[in-house]
C-alpha cells in the first residue's frame, strides 16, 4: 500500500510522499498497542485480563475516530497510483493475488486461536484445539453462538479487497473525473486564502455527518461485511477521498497551508473530547453536550487526519533503510499481532500476575513474536504470499563490464 507515484503526461505529479508510508507504519503500530489495551479495558473482547480497568479507555477512544479512516484514505491514494500503472484488469488481479490469500490464511490459520481462546474463557468448549478446529473449519456458523469461521481484526483487509474489486471497473471514469478541470480548480481553490482552508476542513465532513445521523443509528459497526453499512459508507468515502486527493497538487498544497489551523483545531477538540470521555455521565445527562460531542468527534476525525497528513509532508518525507524495512514488515505484523495478544493473554490471565506484569509480558511477547514471525516468514515464498508480501525477487545476473547501448536502470 505504499503510495508509489507514476508519471502521466496529462497531469502534474507531486513528488513521492514517503510521509504517507510513515503514517501507515505508525497507524499499524498504534493498532497493535490499541489491541493490547483491549485485553485490559472494560469493553468486551476475545480475552480479558482479570485486572481489567478503565484507566486507558479515554486515550483509546481518542484514537478510534481516525486510525482506520486514515488507513483507508492512504489505501485510496495507493489505489490511484497502482491502478494508473496497471490498468483496471491487472489492478483487480493484483489485489486478488495480494489480498485474497491473506484473508483465507487469516481466517483458517491466524484467527482460529483467537476464537478458541474466547470460547475457552467463556467455558463453552473443553480443552483440545484440534477438536475445536474441526468444528471451526467444518461448519459454517459453528455449533456455538460465536460466528465461525471469522476474520476478526482482519476485517480491514476484507473490506479493502472488496472495495478494490468494486472500484476496478470504474477506474477510467474515476480517473477522468479526478483529473478534470473542475476537480483541479477545486484543489487549487483549497490552497488559497481562509475560504479555501475552510472548504478543505468542512466539505469532506458532509458524507460523514450524513452517515452519523442516518445509517449509524440503524447499522452500528459490526465488521461482518453484509450488515455493516454505516462503516462501509465511512470507509468507502475515505478510500474515494484518498483516490481523488492522490494526484491533485492543489489539495496537497492546501493540506500544507492548513496545517497550523487544523493543528490548533485538533488540539481544542482533543481537549474537549478528553473531558467528555472522562466525564461521560455529565455528557450523557445533557442532550446538548451529547450531540455536541458527537459532532466534535466527526470534526476531530477529519481535522486530525489533515493534521497528520500535513505534519508527515513537512517532517516525515524521508526515505532510508528503516522506512523500507518497516514498510515491508508492518503489514505482516498487523496480521500476526492480535493472535499473539489473545493467546498470551489467555495463557497468563489466571496466573495471578499484577496488571503491569501482564502488560509487560504481553507487550514483550507481541513485539518479539511479530519481529521473529516476519523475519522467518519473509524468507519462505509461500508464506510471503499469505502475509501480503511481494514475491521474492529473482536473482539478477551481474551486468557486463562493457556496454555498447544505453544503460538500463534497475527498477
Amino acid at each position: 500500500m505504499t503510495a508509489t507515484l507514476t508519471h502521466s503526461p496529462r497531469m502534474p505529479v507531486p513528488g513521492r510522499q514517503y510521509g504517507l508510508d510513515w503514517l501507515r507504519i505508525g497507524v499499524f503500530i498504534l493498532l497493535i498497542f490499541y489491541h493490547t489495551g483491549m485485553f485490559f479495558n472494560t469493553e468486551g473482547w476475545h480475552a480479558k485480563s482479570l485486572n481489567a480497568n478503565d484507566a486507558m479507555e479515554p486515550f483509546m477512544w481518542l484514537s478510534s475516530p481516525w486510525r482506520l479512516p486514515l488507513l483507508f484514505l492512504i489505501s485510496g491514494v495507493a489505489m490511484r497510483f497502482l491502478s494508473d500503472k496497471l490498468g483496471s484488469g491487472k489492478f483487480a488481479l493484483d489485489r486478488l493475488w495480494r489480498l485474497f490469500p491473506v484473508i483465507l490464511f487469516g481466517m483458517y490459520v491466524v484467527v482460529p486461536p483467537q476464537s478458541y481462546s474466547e470460547l475457552r474463557i467463556a467455558g463453552i468448549i473443553e480443552p483440545g484445539y484440534w477438536d475445536f478446529f474441526r468444528q471451526y473449519a467444518g461448519e459454517w456458523a459453528g455449533p456455538w453462538e460465536l460466528h465461525t469461521p471469522t476474520w476478526n481484526h482482519l476485517w480491514y483487509v476484507v473490506y479493502l479487497f472488496v472495495y478494490s474489486l468494486l472500484l476496478a471497473p470504474v477506474f477510467p471514469l474515476l480517473r477522468k473525473l479526478a483529473d478534470s478541470k473542475m476537480m483541479q480548480a477545486a484543489g487549487q481553490a483549497s490552497s488559497r486564502g481562509w475560504l479555501g482552508t475552510l472548504a478543505l476542513i468542512s466539505l469532506p465532513l458532509l458524507p460523514f455527518l450524513l452517515v452519523r445521523f442516518t445509517l449509524f443509528e440503524h447499522f452500528p459497526t459490526s465488521h461482518d461485511l453484509t450488515e455493516d453499512w454505516a462503516n462501509h459508507a465511512n470507509s468507502f468515502s475515505m478510500v474515494l477521498i484518498g483516490y481523488f486527493m492522490a494526484r491533485n497538487e492543489g489539495v496537497w498544497r492546501g493540506v500544507d497551508r492548513a496545517l497550523p489551523v487544523v493543528g490548533a483545531l485538533t488540539a481544542v477538540l482533543l481537549a474537549y473530547l478528553f473531558w467528555a470521555y472522562t466525564h461521560i455521565e455529565i455528557a450523557l445527562g445533557e442532550p446538548a453536550l451529547l450531540w455536541f460531542a458527537r459532532l466534535a468527534r466527526i470534526v476531530f476525525m477529519w481535522s486530525i487526519i489533515l493534521t497528520l497528513l500535513g505534519a508527515a509532508r513537512r517532517w516525515l518525507n524521508l526515505d532510508g533503510p528503516v522506512r523500507r524495512y518497516l514498510t515491508a514488515a508492518v503489514f505482516p505484523w498487523y496480521i500476526l499481532h492480535q493472535t499473539i495478544i489473545v493467546i498470551v493473554g489467555f495463557a497468563i490471565r489466571d496466573a495471578g500476575y499484577g496488571v503491569w506484569t501482564e502488560f509487560a509480558i504481553i507487550t514483550a511477547a507481541t513485539v518479539s513474536g511479530c519481529l521473529l514471525g516476519f523475519e522467518v516468514l519473509r524468507h519462505i515464498p509461500v508464506l510471503r504470499l499469505v502475509m501480503g508480501m511481494k514475491a521474492l525477487a529473482p536473482a539478477i545476473a551481474p551486468a557486463p563490464t562493457v556496454q555498447t547501448g544505453p544503460t538500463l536502470q534497475k527498477l
